[in-house]
């Protein structure tokens, strides 16, 4: 399959890159306003360059947009207009009413996902199969500060990964919501019928972390999504008290994760719905209802 990637960015240059090592994929054509920079993207991965974007839509069968997001919507919009499969990297949109009127757009039988990156972290679906009645919920994603996202606060940029996950992957029902915070820095507390789920973010740590950790009545599930590390720790059998300190018994389980990259697993699965005509894992409904809610948060910020 001939793929494109529009957008030369650090996400645009990640995708050429995992593009160039695929078995399936034919011609890699980059486009990207800035001629020089994706010379230099196509020279380092074997691809072709377009000079317009209506020249690359017409030699691919598939393509990812990696714009700025306050260019999604146009972006997206011409390609869905020439039915052409679209990868769309997150969020939907710079809005949710944007993001929806191009969910509208999208015809029957044409592939067109939203790249929730963190979806395809092979933690994730563990997580999914272990958890089943969680008490308390808590995701931390720190980052130092970042020249390369414009256009977006903290909770478009690194919060929008966990509340995908908290609402398609660990609750289906209703959540009541507070928030506090700034576009640097923000913390959301869901109420989903009765368990607390909280979510932080920030652009102004001195640690990276991206970290999940949640209780159950027997036992706690601990993880890390960039080393991609999974524990469960077991009620402890015992307390007791030694030498004034207090001492407890936990037998502790390394969860086997097949660790991959999950740039390489979600552009895979997006190739093979497009060759098959068949829907992406995250639609652009599911994107649209994580971008309301990123709007129902950044709502209670100031």
């Amino acid at each position: 399959m001939d793929v494109g990637v529009i957008g030369v960015g650090v996400m645009g240059q990640n995708h050429a890159r995992v593009y160039s090592e695929m078995r399936g994929v034919g011609d890699l054509v980059i486009f990207d306003l800035d001629t020089e920079a994706a010379k230099r993207v196509a020279k380092k991965n074997d691809a072709l360059v377009a000079e317009s974007m209506d020249e690359l839509l017409n030699q691919v069968e598939a393509v990812n947009c990696c714009v700025p997001t306050p260019f999604h919507y146009k972006v997206a919009e011409e390609i869905i207009g020439r039915g052409v499969n679209l990868l769309i990297e997150k969020p939907i949109c710079l809005n949710s009413a944007d993001g929806a009127r191009l969910a509208e757009m999208v015809p029957d039988g044409l592939t067109v996902g939203v790249g929730h990156i963190e979806r395809f972290n092979p933690i994730v679906s563990e997580i999914t199969k272990i958890v089943k009645d969680p008490l308390y919920v808590e995701f931390k994603r720190h980052n130092p500060a970042s020249g390369r996202v414009s256009g977006s606060s903290v909770v478009e940029d690194l919060m929008i990964h966990d509340i995908d996950i908290v609402t398609n992957c660990l609750f289906s029902d209703g959540y009541s919501l507070t928030s506090i915070g700034n576009q640097e820095v923000c913390s959301a507390l869901f109420d989903f019928s009765g368990t607390p789920v909280y979510l932080s973010a920030s652009r102004k740590s001195s640690k990276k972390i991206r970290s999940v950790h949640i209780e159950e009545e027997d036992f706690t599930v601990v993880g890390d999504f960039m080393s991609q590390e999974l524990y469960i720790y077991r009620k402890p059998g015992q307390y007791k008290v030694e030498d004034e300190r207090y001492v407890q018994e936990n037998i502790i389980e390394k969860v086997m994760v097949g660790k991959l990259e999950p740039l390489k697993t979600e552009l895979a699965t997006f190739l093979k719905c497009a060759g098959s005509g068949k829907e992406f894992p995250i639609t652009p409904e599911q994107a649209v209802n994580n971008l309301k809610i990123c709007e129902e948060i950044t709502r209670g910020c100031s």
